[in-house]
């Protein structure tokens, strides 16, 4: 269906959007909202703009990523990015993972190992 090329930039998507939203959690925790103006001015906070620029890159490669493989197979892939994130806020970010949550992971490995079939 595609290259090695475009399944490694696959991951590569995964990473900047997981990594953009890594940044985007530690930046607001730094930050005290207390208006909706807020999230605005948080705009201009360095880990929030990072993971702007991350997520940019990652709309870069998504854009030619859809100019080579199917979107059917494409955004069902780009869920691996929930899984991710899941192993983020375990060790990065110390949160309790509940075993509802192990399911739904392990329900998106499932769809996902349909899809590429």
């Amino acid at each position: 269906m595609g290259s090695i090329l475009n399944y490694v930039l696959i991951a590569v998507n995964i990473l900047l959007l997981v990594a953009g939203q890594t940044l985007w959690k530690t930046g607001v925790a730094k930050l005290s909202f207390t208006h909706w103006t807020s999230a605005f001015t948080a705009l201009f906070s360095p880990l929030i703009f990072a993971g702007i620029v991350l997520y940019a890159l990652a709309t870069v490669v998504w854009i030619y990523l859809l100019s080579k493989l199917p979107i059917s197979l494409l955004y069902p892939l780009q869920s691996l990015a929930y899984v991710a994130t899941v192993f983020i806020a375990i060790f990065v970010f110390h949160e309790h993972v509940s075993v509802w949550r192990w399911a739904g992971v392990v329900v998106i490995l499932f769809g996902v190992a349909l899809i590429v079939k």
